[in-house]
């Protein structure tokens, strides 16, 4: 036995690191027949690890203080060695962090990876996507622009609507009468320890549950009901080096783009960093159009659509919090009898395509100024958005099917 064997054999002994290597890697069975969208999956765990090691680059020389945050953001950017290229990144990899859990989402209304046994997979997941966008707003205020600061008030200020408690609520977030110091120093807690936290916890739970029932495939069999004499699924093939090896494939594809964003066009055209946000904050100069990141856009959108009652935005604040809500209750919304687009009937897939046309639509609405034209739009998306969801149990129920195969096709 070598020294290495000696050593693995006295670390098991005190902590399952080979039964662990081979439960989730090794001897973790996943069908054969993944295609590019499973990708995405993966990239969001390495965007999640990029922006935590940026992140801390970057808290080693800001300064949570009103008077002095903006300044050591343009401290970072001039004089902090490789500071402007560890910034970038960041600011990339906040918008890329979405882009991929909006396309690993998409990869799950498409195959239908929410369904059962994989419910509580579903509802991790979307969990994580709170917590992503609470994160990605409590890190806007941090650099002290002009929209860092007016997109806070914005949005804190919408839990002034909720009513009786609106007004003390927004005080609390706040932690004054005003975006001032005090919510510089919580927002930054908040974004640099306790929702890292959280998200790490809820990445943790996520696969965890994907590791006990399974990954979902193209196809929507669970490859468990046929295995050989050895209990090895027949279509199945063990994630390492099988996928580890297609996963680094993807990996290198993504770090091209990313890499291309931050070296050629780090603010994408003011999508992924506004030029109102290299303005310091001036809490006397309102700018002319306030409007949130590209990734709130929809919900923004939404926000909009929904005419105020009694001069109290608290409506639309409702249907905003409804358009995510949703999203939990689909693994029991579809009533379909197969999971794979591939065997769906059109019903299903027109209903789909309405609603990522109407998703796109609001994102793309939520980032102009209102007008009574873009009002109307909005609606109709808003409208198209939660039939979708409602009409979900309907629609699936009635929508004529392939029957699905017995065995995955590849």
């Amino acid at each position: 036995m070598s020294a290495l064997q000696k050593m693995m054999g006295w670390v098991d002994d005190r902590f399952p690191l080979t039964a662990t290597y081979k439960a989730h890697l090794s001897e973790y069975y996943a069908p054969k027949n993944f295609n590019f969208w499973y990708f995405f999956g993966s990239l969001a765990l390495l965007v999640l690890v990029m922006q935590i090691v940026t992140g801390i680059f970057l808290t080693m020389n800001y300064k949570p203080d009103s008077m002095l945050a903006f300044a050591s953001v343009e401290y970072i950017m001039r004089d902090v060695d490789w500071g402007w290229l560890i910034r970038y990144m960041h600011s990339t990899g906040a918008s890329m962090f979405f882009v991929v859990v909006y396309l690993h989402m998409f990869r799950g209304l498409m195959y239908g990876s929410y369904r059962k046994p994989r419910e509580l997979i579903w509802i991790f997941g979307v969990l994580i996507y709170l917590a992503l966008m609470a994160e990605a707003f409590l890190g806007y205020l941090l650099p002290w622009g002009q929209m860092s600061y007016w997109g806070a008030q914005v949005i804190v200020n919408l839990f002034a609507a909720v009513p009786f408690i609106g007004d003390d609520l927004s005080i609390w977030i706040r932690g004054d009468y005003v975006i001032s110091d005090a919510t510089l120093n919580r927002f930054f807690a908040f974004h640099v320890i306790a929702l890292p936290l959280v998200l790490i916890a809820l990445v943790a739970v996520h696969l965890v549950a994907l590791h006990e029932v399974g990954s979902n495939n193209p196809d929507g069999i669970e490859i468990k009901k046929k295995k050989d004499a050895n209990g090895i699924p027949l279509d199945g093939i063990p994630f390492h080096p099988y996928y580890t090896v297609k996963d680094i494939v993807g990996v290198i594809v993504f770090l091209m783009v990313f890499s291309a964003i931050v070296f050629f066009g780090p603010t994408m055209g003011g999508y992924f960093l506004e030029a109102n946000n290299f303005i310091p904050a001036d809490p006397l100069k309102t700018p002319p159009h306030i409007a949130p990141l590209w990734y709130f856009t929809p919900f923004y959108a939404i926000l909009r659509a929904v005419p105020p009652m009694f001069g109290s935005q608290f409506p639309g604040v409702v249907a905003m919090g409804m358009s995510i809500v949703l999203i939990f209750f689909l693994p029991w919304l579809d009533r379909g009898k197969v999971k794979s687009i591939r065997y769906r009937g059109p019903i299903y897939k027109i209903m789909l395509a309405l609603f990522i046309v109407s998703f796109v639509g609001l994102g793309y609405l939520g980032l102009l100024p209102p007008s009574p034209v873009a009002t109307i739009i909005a609606q109709t998306f808003s409208v198209i958005y939660f039939l979708f969801f409602l009409l979900m149990p309907w629609y699936t129920s009635i929508d004529k099917t392939k029957p699905e195969p017995e065995r995955v096709t590849g």
